[in-house]
């Protein structure tokens, strides 16, 4: 078990259904919330942490497959062909698998593109999507 609790730091978007352009999230001590208007992506910003975490069911993102979750497009914007979400933790030391195992800190980063399926990192490195999942 870690000395302290792991703690989400960050989340990086880009691409990842609403967010066409790239989106930072620093989530600071005490976040117990996010508000906002309707359309605003706020449900976006909980699926997109929940896809980076491994989640395996396009139905569970509210998509009838993997690929819906790239930004779409719009009247105004062009289609992406991939998205990536980056999600920063603290005080996941021992929690992780080799040989990212004694990291106090992680960078765990799910990338898709349209019609080839997503790849993990975890730091940088290449990582299974059960690596992830078991965080």
């Amino acid at each position: 078990m870690p000395p302290h609790p792991v703690r989400f730091v960050r989340l990086r978007i880009a691409g990842f259904k609403s967010f066409a352009e790239p989106a930072s999230v620093e989530i600071l001590p005490g976040l117990t919330g996010i508000v906002g208007p309707n359309g605003c992506g706020k449900s976006n910003v909980v699926e997109a942490l929940r896809w980076a975490m491994g989640e395996s069911s396009a139905r569970a993102l509210r998509g009838g497959e993997m690929d819906d979750v790239i930004f779409a497009g719009t009247a105004a914007r062009a289609a992406r062909n991939l998205a990536e979400v980056t999600v920063t933790m603290e005080g996941a030391a021992g929690l992780a698998p080799q040989p990212f195992h004694d990291a106090d800190e992680l960078q765990i980063t799910r990338r898709i593109e349209r019609g080839a399926g997503s790849a993990y990192r975890i730091n940088g490195r290449d990582a299974r999507a059960r690596d992830v999942q078991t965080l």
